[in-house]
């Protein structure tokens, strides 16, 4: 069995549903440890959270991952236990097979490989783990670069182990991702029975027009590297729950996930626009998860290109689609940020996996990748 595939057999074995971190970063800090790597658990509420450090030299490659997990479902649509690791037709089944304790344990090995080889690294490596990827992201990665920030530690090239390829390991990498801006807007209306309407005010049947409107507003052409910016409405919920009351408010959750070419400001001003034009008496309320980014096609790019051609023959995509990660929080402080792991397409789903001979090869691409970035190879 290849180091990385029982690393990652012990870490599935966590039942780390976010923020619990089930003891993975205990299993992580000790083997690291072993190698000298300076350990630091920075607990924040109730995350936990893992700074690992070899070298004080420049540059700082830091390797991010989290080990916080979502809820399984239903466990009896599970063909296997999702806490108990199983091996079925080529692949390694289980919760965070694939999002992203594949990714992780791949990071940690290439890391331990690297300083093995190379004792005398003339740089630094990190890897900077949390529990609050899936959860809030309030007090993980966010809080750790903070801390990071405080103290002077500069970050120069970052690689977040998530699971990025689509459909063949490595045939996409992550160079930038969209932001992402949610909100809650409150309309009010007047509550009253269904009988006489004339003497209430239905917020449902106001808010049916401006909605419909928000819909289907263009609010950007988005730009060579992003998608337009797309506009969903998640939730909406009204009523007392009796069949003849007219409600007197509608909730209705909603999400932004924006590119470069339009502002947080604008976005917001627009949409209370639209509201003010349709006479509606509302409440809203904003929460910016993380702005756009993009890193520039420089070293870490090229390298991660050459490395990833070498390895597995692909001339690798640089794409900015999906949803966030924690890569949001580092690109702000001037790193060269990407997103490389394995195939992400049984991520939150039932019966998660990860092909067990991609392995290997990500494993392989990190530590390549960090030797070039450290000019020993």
């Amino acid at each position: 069995m290849s180091e990385t595939l029982a690393l990652l057999k012990q870490l599935i074995s966590c039942p780390s549903i976010t923020p619990n971190d089930a003891g993975c970063q205990a299993i992580i800090a000790e083997r690291l440890a072993k190698l000298n790597f300076t350990i630091e658990h920075m607990p924040f509420e109730k995350v936990s959270n893992l700074w690992a450090r070899y070298g004080t030299a420049s540059p700082l490659i830091v390797l991010v991952g989290h080990t916080d997990v979502v809820p399984t479902g239903p466990l009896d649509e599970w063909t296997s236990d999702p806490f108990q690791p199983d091996e079925r037709n080529g692949y390694l089944y289980g919760r965070g097979a694939a999002d992203m304790k594949s990714g992780l344990a791949a990071m940690i090995v290439a890391a331990e490989k690297l300083i093995q080889r190379y004792p005398d690294f003339p740089g630094s490596i990190a890897l900077l783990i949390t529990s609050d990827e899936e959860g809030p992201s309030l007090h993980g990665t966010k809080r750790v670069v903070e801390t990071l920030l405080e103290r002077n530690e500069k970050i120069d090239y970052c690689i977040v182990g998530e699971a990025s390829s689509e459909n063949t390991l490595c045939d996409q990498i992550r160079v930038g991702r969209r932001g992402s801006l949610g909100g809650k807007l409150i309309i009010h209306g007047k509550q009253g029975h269904v009988a006489y309407p004339h003497l209430a005010e239905n917020p449902i049947h106001s808010a049916m027009a401006a909605l419909s409107h928000l819909t289907n507003i263009k609010w950007d052409e988005g730009n060579d590297f992003f998608p337009p910016t797309s506009f969903q409405i998640s939730n909406i919920h009204s009523g007392t729950g009796a069949a003849n009351v007219i409600p007197g408010t509608l909730e209705v959750v909603f999400n932004f996930r924006f590119s470069p070419a339009i502002t947080v400001a604008e976005i917001q001003q627009r949409f209370a626009d639209v509201l003010m034009d349709h006479s509606l008496s509302f409440d809203l309320k904003w929460e910016l998860s993380g702005k756009p980014f993009l890193t520039p096609h420089g070293k870490l790019i090229m390298t991660a290109e050459q490395v990833i051609k070498e390895v597995t023959g692909l001339h690798t995509r640089l794409s900015t689609g999906g949803g966030t990660s924690d890569g949001r929080f580092i690109a702000p402080t001037g790193a060269e940020v990407i997103e490389l792991g394995p195939i992400n397409s049984s991520i939150h789903q039932i019966n998660e996996c990860v092909k067990i001979s991609d392995l290997e090869p990500i494993t392989e691409i990190y530590q390549k990748i960090m030797e070039r970035l450290g000019s020993v190879n």
